[in-house]
C-alpha cells in the first residue's frame, strides 16, 4: 500500500478487505485516511485558487457543478481553499497526510476569527483526537486573545444559525442549528437532563436507542406547553480564584471551554450557575448503596473533574456516570468510584472488555482497550 501528496499525486494500492488480518485493516484505513487528507488538499488548492482568479461565489458553483458537492459542502470546502493559501504548516501536513481533514477545518476556522499559534496547533493535531484538538483549539484561542476571549464569543454569537427542513432522502423533518458556546451548553444541558428522565420512565426491556431519546427529548422540551424546566440543567461554570490578586481568572464552562470573565458575572447575576467548590468527604458526593443513580451534585462535580468521556472527551452533556466498581457487584455510588462515559465509550466497557484506569502522572481517569 502507499500514499503520496500533491506534488507526487495519490494512489493507494488494492487490496482485498476481507483477506487482512485486524492489525491490516487498521494499517489499511491509515493508509486511506492519508490518502483522503491528501485529496482534501489538492481539492482546496485547486477551489482556492479559483476563489482567487474569480470570487468565492463561483468557486462554491463550481463545486456543486463539477463535484455534485451539497451547497454546505462546497461552501465548506471553499473557504477552506481561501484559508489555506495563508496556513503553510497546516496545507503541509495535509498534503504529507500528517493531518487529518476535519483537524484542518478546525485550524482554518480559527485562524479566520483571531490569531493563532499554527505550528503548535498543527503538532497537536498531529496526536490528538478530534474531540480533544476541539478542545485545545478552543482554548488556545481564549489563550492568545487580548480581550479574554469577548471578541470570540462576539464572533460565535454573530454566525448563529438554524434551519428546518425537510430530507429530499427520506422526507423526515430535519432541525439543525448553531450557537455560541454558552448558549449551547445550557441547551445541551436541558437537552441531556430530559434525557435522563425519559431513560428512567422507560421499560429496560424495551429502551430506545440514544439517538431516539435525544429526538423525543428535543421534541418534548420544545412542544411542552407548561414550560418546566427538567432538574439538573443549570449551567455549570468554573473559575479559578487568585488569591494575591483578589479575582476569578480563566473561566469556563464545564468541559473546558473558555469563557470571557464578563459572561461569568453576567451568568452569576442571573443567578443561574453553581459554583463549582466541592468536599470529597460531602455527603452528596458518598452516596452508597443507597441509590444506584449518580445525583445531580455528583453529575456537576464529575463534569468538573473529568471535563468530559473520560474514553474519547466527548461533553459532559452527552455523558452518564458509570460505576467503575459495577453496581452490580457491590459498587458504591461515591464520587471516586464513578466516571463520566458517553453511550459508545460505554458499550466499550460493557461489551468489549475495556477498562477505567487512573493515570498516577495526571491523576485522570482514562479509558483503554483490554491487554493494554
Amino acid at each position: 500500500m502507499e500514499t503520496t501528496g500533491v506534488t507526487g499525486g495519490v494512489c493507494v494500492a488494492a487490496a482485498d478487505a476481507a483477506g487482512l488480518s485486524d492489525g491490516g485493516l487498521r494499517g489499511r484505513l491509515r493508509v486511506i485516511g492519508q490518502a483522503e487528507s491528501a485529496l482534501a488538499a489538492m481539492k482546496a488548492a485547486v477551489l482556492g485558487e479559483i476563489a482567487r482568479r474569480e470570487d468565492a461565489e463561483r468557486a462554491e458553483r463550481a463545486a456543486r457543478d463539477v463535484l455534485g458537492a451539497p451547497r454546505r459542502d462546497a461552501k465548506r470546502d471553499v473557504e477552506l481553499g481561501v484559508q489555506l493559501r495563508t496556513l503553510d504548516v497546516v496545507r503541509r501536513a495535509l498534503d504529507e497526510g500528517a493531518m487529518p481533514l476535519a483537524h484542518a477545518r478546525l485550524i482554518a476556522r480559527a485562524a479566520a476569527e483571531g490569531p493563532i499559534d499554527e505550528e503548535m496547533l498543527a503538532d497537536a493535531a498531529r496526536i490528538q483526537s478530534y474531540e480533544q484538538f476541539a478542545r485545545t483549539v478552543r482554548r488556545h484561542q481564549a489563550d492568545v486573545s487580548i480581550d479574554d476571549g469577548k471578541s470570540l464569543l462576539d464572533h460565535q454569537r454573530e454566525q448563529r444559525s438554524g434551519r428546518v427542513f425537510t430530507s429530499s432522502d427520506n422526507g423526515m423533518v430535519v432541525l439543525g442549528a448553531e450557537f455560541d458556546p454558552i448558549t449551547g451548553a445550557q441547551l445541551a444541558s436541558a437537552i441531556s437532563a430530559k434525557e435522563r428522565e425519559l431513560w428512567r420512565s422507560e421499560d429496560p426491556a424495551a429502551r430506545r436507542s440514544p439517538q431516539q431519546r435525544t429526538a423525543d427529548a428535543i421534541a418534548e422540551l420544545i412542544l411542552e406547553l407548561d414550560g418546566k424546566r427538567p432538574s439538573g440543567t443549570a449551567l455549570l461554570i468554573v473559575a479559578d480564584y487568585d488569591v494575591v490578586q483578589g479575582e476569578l481568572k480563566r473561566a469556563r464552562l464545564g468541559d473546558g471551554t473558555p469563557i470571557p470573565i464578563d459572561e461569568l458575572i453576567k451568568r452569576a447575576c442571573d443567578a443561574d450557575i453553581l459554583p463549582a467548590v466541592f468536599r470529597a468527604a460531602a455527603d452528596e458526593m458518598r452516596l452508597g448503596r443507597r441509590r444506584r443513580t449518580a445525583s445531580d451534585a455528583q453529575r456537576v462535580a464529575l463534569a468538573f473533574r473529568d471535563q468530559g468521556c473520560v474514553g474519547c472527551g466527548k461533553s459532559p452533556n452527552y455523558c452518564e456516570a458509570h460505576h467503575i466498581i459495577p453496581w452490580k457487584v457491590g459498587g458504591r455510588t461515591d464520587l471516586n468510584n464513578l466516571v463520566l462515559v458517553c453511550n459508545g465509550c460505554h458499550h466499550h466497557i460493557h461489551d468489549d472488555g475495556w477498562i477505567i484506569h487512573r493515570n498516577r502522572s495526571t491523576g485522570r481517569y482514562e479509558l483503554r482497550p483490554p491487554g493494554s
